[in-house]
Formats: C-alpha cells, structure tokens, sequence
C-alpha cells in the first residue's frame, strides 16, 4: 500500500493460517446453524474475529448470543461480565483492522443497547489510543459522535475538540469534517454563542484561511472551505423557486368532446399551444431545495375543475423518497364541459410540515393565480399529436428567433417576490473578499484555487442577480468556463466533475434570461398536419454533459439536446410538457440513464440515436447487479408478460418503455440496436407508429 511492495506469507505460514481458519469458519456455522452459545463457542468465534475481523455472519451470530445468555440473568455483575466479554474481542478485532466497519457496528450495537451502564472514561481512552495511531480514521470519529450522543456531551466540547486536532494537524479532513457536522446543528438550533450566522461563519473563515495558505497543496481545508461557501450562499429555508402554469398567466383551452385529449393556447396568441395528453393540465411546483409534505392539506387549490380534497400530489423523483425539487398535480379538464372562464389559486401558507431534507419549514406564504377560458366543441379539430406524420427534429424547420414568447415574461417563473428579505450585505461582502484574497493567491497555478474561484465567482454572480435582476448579469460567465478548461488540463483523473460543473455554468448562461434563451429558441413552423405552432428550445451543440436549471425550463414542449457529451438526463422529469426530445449523438450508455423519462406522460417523439447504449456491458462475475436499477426494481414482475428467454435480457427496456406513450421511437447507431430489440419495442410500446424512422407495420 502507498508504493511499498508487498511481501506475501510463506506458503506454509499461509496454508496454516489458512486451514485454522477454515476449521474456525465451519465451527462457527454450526453452531450458528444449531444455536450453540457456551462459553466454548463463544471463545471459537472471537478467535475468528480476531484473524479476520470482516465476517459479519460471526458478529451477527455473537449479537445472538449475547441477547440469548441474557435472557434468564438478573445478576449485575454477570450481566456486566457479558458485555466486557463482548467490548474485549471489539477491541482485539480493533488491534487486527482499526478501519472493521462490523467491530465498530458491534461496539455500538452493545452500548446502545444499555445491557450494562457504560464506562465511557474507557470508551474515551481507547477511543484516544486509536486516534492517536491515525487521526484521520473517520470510524473513530464516527464513533466519538456516537459516544457524545450517548453521554450528553454538549456539542460546544465536541467542537473544542475538533479544534484541538485541527491545531496539531490542518491536514485532518476528519476533523474538518466533524467541525463542520457540530456546526451546523449549533447554528440550526441557535444554541447560546452561535445565533449569528454571520460572525461565527466570519471566524471559521479566517480560520481556514490559515490552513489554506499554511499548506496550499492539501485538500482538507479546500473542503471545508467549500462548505463554507455554501453556508454562505444556501437559503435557511425552502422557497418555491417557480412555477407552471406561470403566476398571472392566461390560458384558453380548446377540447373536443369525441377526443380525450385537449390543446392549451396562451390567451395572447392562438397560433402556438400546447399538446395535453387525457385533458390534463400539470401544475408545477418547483422549490429551490429538496422538500418533503406537499399535499392537499399543506398546498391549497381552488378550482371549478375539481376540489381540493382530491388533489393528490407528487414528488417527481427517482428515489424512493419523499424529498424532491418538484411536485406535481393535474387538473382534469374533461371533468368540466361547459364554457367558461375560471381562475385557478394554488396557495402555501407558514406550514411546518413542508421541510426541506434537513428540517427547515417553509415558511414564506405564497399566492399563484392565473387563468382557464374552456371551449369545448364538437367538430373534429386540425392536427393531431406527433404520430400520424413522422417528426424529424431539423433545425430548418424551426424559425428563430421568435418574438412570440410562450411566457410574456419570463419572470413570470419566477416567485422572488416571496422571497424572505435580504437581511445585510454581509454575504455579498463576504464573498467580494474571499475573491480578492484568492486572486491574489501567488500559487495561481493550484486546481484548489482556480476550483475555488470557480466556486465564489458562480455564487457571487448568483446572489447579485437575484437581488438586482434587472443590473446584474452573468458577468463572470466567461472567466469560470476558462477555469474549468484550466481544471480539466490540470486534474485530468477529475475531468468529468469539472465537464459537469462547465455544464451548469453553459445552460446558466443561456436560459439566465429571456434575451439569453431567444438566441436558442423558435417556434416549429413545418408540421404540415397541424396548423398551430410548438415551442421549440434548441440547447445542442454546447458541450453538455449534464442537465441544470430546469426551474427555467417547465415550459418547454420540444427540446433539442442533440450533439452534446450528455451522460446522465436526471432533471429532465420535471418538464411535464414535454412533448418531443432529442438526445440524438450524446454519451448515455445504458437503457437506466432514460429512467427520468418515466415520470413524463406527454412524451410522444423521442430520439436516443447515436449514442453508447449497449457499448459498455457490465460483467456479471464481477459485479453483483446488472444493472443500476436491479436493487429498486422486481425484474419478475417486469418481464412476467414477456416469455422470451432472449427478451428477459431486455429487462430495462420494458422497464422504461411500457410506462412511455410514445408515437415515435429513434434507437439506431446504439451498439444495442438490433431486430431482436425492436420486435421487442413494437410490443412494449403498443401505440408505436415509427421505430426509426420506418413506419412500424
């Protein structure tokens, strides 16, 4: 390890060790297996801990000897005996592997348990010792967390001690990172000593200022800076951050009563519209952080089309969590057949249940208002969804620039007039100083640096132009894409994460304001079945790898993401009008990076031609899952109508499509492509009409 060669056992040294801990093993299965817990048991077992820590069938087993032996004892001092017994082959693993995740598990799973009153004076001492040979194991400090929690220790100790170690070692990431763990839970509770944000944040930054230019070279206080940053610049609490459809906005929707599904027009132009799918209009919520407890009980809509008692909503993400950026729920318009104008009211008052994943409430009350003129009729309206005519996504079709907005103003998205006020100036200030100081840096040259400014230049444009939108514009822009191009030369091993954070700072840059996404966008004039116009936004060509901003996007109907180096679409489940994508020539490897697309239900076109799907096959001896989704997803249940031995290789694919509505699927140029896969698509997508490009039969 860490360029020293290593010098194997000799063979007979290993063949004995070897042998003894095949014996051991088979000792401890048996009685696992029969529920053996003796005194000599027990003894085999620690002695196959101590040779090798990482059996976690062993620890389990102790755990069940342990609860088993004290079932029938009241005495304290064999109780006691007991659980020495079991902290006595903890520590004795500990000699063998500091790092055991299962002993450090263990040693907790008995303490919590309180079988016995704990000597947290030995717990600290032997904690002290193994520190001592390596400051930096996080097991240790993982377990001073706990150690502290179980005995009360006021969290202000905790934080002296990570200062202590800091100051004998700035390169201790561990305690860096405990510091910035105990400082956050003070300042989240206001405990006494840290109800100013400002100037407890103001201490720590002159702190590490003292590590950084003590050793510029090592990560650890980089970290702890960036985290600082992002005190800095992080709202306290969730905002919703904007909204569709947009506060004050007017829609006129045209529905036929032979059809189910409905047009929606701005009031302001009947050429362009919006193609829904079942006559369902998606309301958007989109908040600045992740929140939980949206619901009918927290987020009140007052509309002709239903009551509020049966709205439901949702979280649009694809962790099985109820955390997301983004919610949303659907007004049924096929519910209401008469004419009519009626407004629609989406209120959030101070609700204590809507928190973000660290436990912040939503606190700013917000008004949405805007506009519904139903018209139903019954005469056979022109056009239809993309379908019957085979959509080619050519930017000669799409006539740029376009004058008529699908937004009359594009801070319609927006709901900063709910944000709460700005207190001081202190975090402009802050981060116009942390700018001078680094580019002042005499080490130029150093990735943590140009990383740095990277960083402070993109929150300080960020935070300027939310307090002064109509002043400010993305002036830095530029100067971080050249940091980003210096990274991606410098630290080649990280180049993906700086192409990512290059990303951001590109689609910042053109959907930052309604001057900056006309230059990308136009409206689809050639749709010769349709006499109406849909909104195109054309983000090829820029060198993408991932997608941002989406907040900016929800009104998006055909996107055009083509010739990019895209590998990962998360976000992209939030534009619920999407009608047509294209991700044609990009990077995404496998069937699981289109898993967003699931949550979309007005997707109709999509391309994924000429990219990596099927290049990079995962080999099943080594890895355990075959693919990232096998651990959420039950594959039985997904193929169980698909017999083919053959088509169960498939099971991705009938994952993501079967969900899917579309009319038009372009697959070719993936290494994946072949008849086999798209006899398999034909069945998966029963309303398929081309596969491409061809017109399924």
């Amino acid at each position: 390890m860490h360029g020293r060669p290593r010098n194997g056992p000799r063979s007979e040294e290993s063949a004995a060790k070897a042998g003894k801990l095949r014996d051991l093993q088979a000792q401890l299965l048996h009685n696992h297996h029969n529920r053996i817990y003796t005194n000599e048991a027990r003894a085999a077992s620690a002695r196959l801990l101590e040779i090798n820590p990482e059996i976690y069938t062993a620890w389990n087993y102790r755990k069940l000897a342990l609860q088993s032996n004290l079932k029938e004892v009241t005495d304290v001092e064999a109780i006691k005996a007991f659980v020495e017994e079991e902290l006595r082959v903890v520590e004795a693993a500990l000699r063998q592997n500091p790092k055991s995740y299962g002993a450090w598990y263990h040693r907790k799973w008995v303490l919590n348990h309180k079988f016995s009153p704990a000597n947290f004076d030995h717990e600290y001492w032997l904690l002290g010792r193994l520190m001592k040979l390596d400051p930096r194991n996080f097991h240790g400090w993982n377990y001073r967390r706990f150690l502290a929690a179980l005995s009360n220790v006021p969290e202000v100790e905790e934080l002296m001690y990570t200062m202590e170690m800091i100051d004998s070692n700035f390169s201790n990431y561990s305690a860096w990172h405990n510091r910035s763990f105990l400082l956050s839970n003070l300042l989240k509770q206001k405990a006494q000593g840290f109800v100013s944000k400002e100037k407890i944040l103001t201490d720590e930054y002159d702190l590490v200022h003292q590590a950084l230019f003590t050793e510029a070279s090592d990560q650890s206080g980089w970290f702890y800076f960036l985290w600082l940053l992002d005190q800095t610049v992080s709202p306290d609490q969730p905002l919703v951050a904007s909204s569709w459809p947009a506060h004050g906005s007017s829609w006129v929707v045209s529905t036929n009563r032979s059809k189910s599904d409905c047009r929606l027009f701005p009031f302001e132009s009947s050429n362009s519209c919006y193609y829904l799918p079942m006559s369902i209009v998606p309301i958007i919520l989109y908040f600045n952080q992740p929140v939980s407890g949206v619901s009918s009980s927290t987020v009140t809509v007052n509309s002709v089309f239903t009551s509020n008692e049966d709205i439901t909503w949702r979280p649009l993400s694809l962790a099985k969590s109820e955390n997301a950026h983004c919610w949303v729920t659907y007004l049924k318009i096929s519910d209401a057949r008469s004419n009519g104008t009626s407004s629609v009211e989406i209120s959030l008052g101070h609700s204590q249940d809507i928190k973000s994943a660290h436990g912040s409430p939503h606190t700013c009350p917000v008004l949405l208002k805007f506009t519904i003129e139903l018209n139903c009729i019954d005469a056979e309206q022109p056009g239809g969804e993309f379908g019957e005519e085979l959509f080619v996504f050519n930017s000669d079709q799409v006539c740029l620039p376009y004058e008529d907005f699908p937004i009359s103003s594009f801070d319609q998205l927006k709901i900063s007039e709910n944000h709460a006020p700005v207190a001081s100036s202190w975090d402009v200030e802050t981060l116009s100083n942390e700018i001078s100081l680094f580019k002042g840096s005499p080490d130029d040259n150093c990735k943590f640096v140009k990383l740095t400014l990277a960083r402070l230049l993109v929150a300080y444009d960020a935070m300027m132009s939310e307090r002064s939108p109509s002043l400010q514009k993305k002036t830095h822009s530029e100067e971080v894409l050249k940091f980003f191009d210096d990274l991606i030369q410098l630290d080649p091993v990280h180049a993906k994460f700086y192409e990512d954070q290059r990303s951001l700072v590109i689609l910042d840059q053109v959907t930052f304001d309604k001057e900056s996404l006309m230059k990308n966008y136009g409206r689809l004039c050639k749709l010769a079945s349709s006499s109406h116009h849909y909104h195109v936004l054309q983000l090829n060509k820029l060198s993408l790898t991932r997608i941002g901003f989406v907040e900016r996007l929800l009104w998006v109907q055909i996107l055009d993401l083509s010739h990019n180096e895209i590998q990962s679409i998360s976000g992209l489940e939030a534009l619920q009008l999407l009608t047509c994508l294209n991700l044609a020539n990009n990077q995404l490897n496998s069937f699981a990076a289109l898993e967003p697309l699931r949550l979309l239900s007005s997707l109709r076109v999509l391309d994924v031609s000429f990219n990596k799907i099927g290049s990079y096959l995962i080999d099943t001896k080594r890895y355990l899952c075959s693919s990232p989704m096998s651990h959420t997803v039950d594959i039985k249940e997904v193929i169980k109508e698909f017999q083919d031995t053959e088509i169960a290789d498939y099971w991705e694919v009938i994952f993501i499509f079967k969900e899917l509505q579309l009319t038009q699927l372009n697959i070719e140029g993936n290494a994946v492509a072949n008849d086999n896969l798209s006899l398999l698509l034909k069945k998966t997508i029963p309303g398929l009409i081309w596969l491409n490009g061809d017109r399924v039969q």
